[in-house]
């Protein structure tokens, strides 16, 4: 095992962990999928419960266990009842495996369907939900949805999020007042570093030739067309060319506006990728000009391969990428910043070899699976009242304000 991924917390009992998250592309998958690694591999009994199989967790795992969540398809219902399947067999798990506690990621309908199984089962059943982003810069400002996102936030155990601005933005648009943990996201080092891809890499680039690459999920908030905007104003300073990884809804109009700017010759089309380590290494810089981004989960996965980033300078991203160390931010929108940003980054061979290496020892030092994976396993002892000793006994009063983690009041 990499030394990296040694507990601070071996000395606690193993706890039996139900872990429910959106197990398709995206972040927060991938950050529940490798928390759930990291747990088993330190002992804890981790058990999957969602619609199918999170992609990232490829091979078997000692420890690790997964449950399907089946939605019934009676008649009488218009839309499948997936909150109450889930809710449901939620409850059914815990039940049968004796779970400590369930870990949901996103407060619909993930607390909430949490919250109800904690009902069926007993209040011995604890609740700690991660707020991921999306869940609150989205759906918090929806009316219809307010309320129940607060009450899915309120009634948990613990709740953590994943930067202090979505900490910050969860109470000011929620008008919550509780504890919330923070949590960062992170990377295991040992899947998420550089790799050689040189005879890759000539299948899109001569070796004179920089390769700037954006991967999302391409939605608005993305703002996609400004990566062909500075890739644009960068090829005509640099021989350069850009790849794209992923899909979705605003895809087609990136496609047209290579056409139309006639760069169809430099950009590349990857579509979905689950080798990200090997893809992003293929790059020089990392393109993430978002309008929104609760933390980035892309951009330290860059930084871990020493892939610098120029980004907006939005949401959680300044927490994780330092301006002018790890790469370069700018305001939204400023598509000939973040090109000369670019060209600066790209010009200079010795800034570069700095920014890289400074890529890779941020990422491993700060947001390493070992040291995140620390914080929760204090949450979980919290909120089950397992002192740092190991027998379980309850907190006294006010406790809580003692052992908080990653607190931002």
């Amino acid at each position: 095992m990499d030394p990296t991924q040694k507990s601070s917390q071996q000395s606690h009992p193993s706890l039996k962990i139900g872990i429910t998250c959106y197990p398709t592309l995206g972040g927060s998958g991938v950050v529940a999928t490798e928390l759930g690694i990291s747990l088993a591999e330190r002992g804890h009994e981790v058990h999957f419960i969602t619609q199918s199989m999170p992609f990232r967790l490829g091979k078997y795992h000692q420890n690790i266990y997964y449950h399907e969540v089946q939605v019934s398809d009676y008649y009488v219902f218009r839309y499948p009842p997936y909150d109450l399947s889930l809710a449901s067999k939620m409850a059914q798990v815990a039940n049968i495996h004796g779970l400590d506690l369930l870990h949901v990621h996103y407060a619909v309908p993930h607390a909430v369907c949490a919250i109800l199984a904690k009902q069926m089962v007993g209040d011995h059943l604890k609740v700690v939900t991660t707020l991921h982003g999306t869940d609150i810069t989205v759906l918090g400002h929806d009316q219809a949805l307010k309320e129940i996102i607060r009450l899915g936030i309120n009634r948990s155990d613990a709740v953590t999020a994943v930067s202090k601005d979505l900490l910050q933005e969860t109470r000011r648009l929620l008008q919550i007042d509780r504890h919330i943990d923070l949590t960062y996201n992170f990377i295991d080092s040992r899947i998420i570093h550089p790799k050689d891809v040189t005879e890759h890499r000539r299948e899109y680039a001569e070796p004179h030739e920089k390769i700037l690459m954006h991967i999302s999920n391409f939605r608005p908030v993305k703002r996609a067309m400004d990566v062909v905007e500075i890739f644009r104003r960068v090829a005509q300073q640099l021989p350069c060319k850009l790849l794209f990884v992923g899909e979705g809804p605003e895809l087609h109009k990136v496609h047209a506006k290579i056409q139309e700017e006639g760069l169809q010759d430099r950009v590349f089309f990857l579509g979905k990728q689950n080798d990200i380590a090997h893809v992003i290494s293929l790059a020089d810089v990392l393109l993430l000009p978002s309008e929104k981004e609760s933390f980035g989960l892309v951009a330290l996965e860059a930084m871990a391969c020493g892939v610098p980033v120029v980004a907006s300078r939005v949401g959680g991203i300044p927490e994780l990428v330092a301006h002018g160390e790890t790469g370069y931010l700018a305001p939204i929108g400023d598509t000939a910043q973040m090109a000369e940003h670019t060209v600066k980054l790209l010009s200079d061979p010795d800034l570069y070899r700095r920014l890289s290496e400074q890529c890779i020892a941020r990422a491993r030092n700060e947001f390493n699976s070992t040291k995140i994976t620390d914080l929760y396993e204090q949450i979980y002892h919290r909120v089950l009242g397992i002192p740092a000793g190991g027998s379980e006994q309850p907190d006294p009063p006010g406790a809580e304000d003692v052992h908080e983690v990653g607190c931002n009041r």
